[in-house]
């Protein structure tokens, strides 16, 4: 499930795609993700998770959490900072905050 509005690819190149591809299979599959390909990200929230891809150089970051029956992802952003930028992690609590309320309705 993807919170936000339009979905719209990043310029992955076509290994990117097959890479963050085979990552989600794995985690639909009930595979635990660690390092290198996804950690932690509590600040975000409980459960939340980045998938970690390099593609032609570029870090590219997906935020995920896991749900019993789906995958919820927050945001595709080109890591460029050592850090997260603080208006990524602010729009995901967002949306998983507005998700969390549906789902309580």
């Amino acid at each position: 499930m993807w919170l936000g509005g339009e979905v719209i690819p990043p310029p992955l190149t076509l290994a990117g795609r097959i890479k963050v591809g085979v990552l989600l299979r794995r985690l639909q599959r009930g595979e635990s993700l660690g390092l290198p390909d996804s950690r932690p990200m509590p600040m975000i929230g409980s459960g939340c998770h980045e998938l970690r891809v390099i593609d032609e150089g570029s870090n590219w970051r997906l935020v995920y959490r896991l749900d019993p029956e789906v995958i919820i992802i927050a945001a595709v952003f080109r890591k460029t900072t050592r850090a997260t930028p603080h208006p990524v992690i602010q729009t995901c609590r967002r949306r998983f905050r507005a998700y969390d309320s549906l789902r309580t309705d």
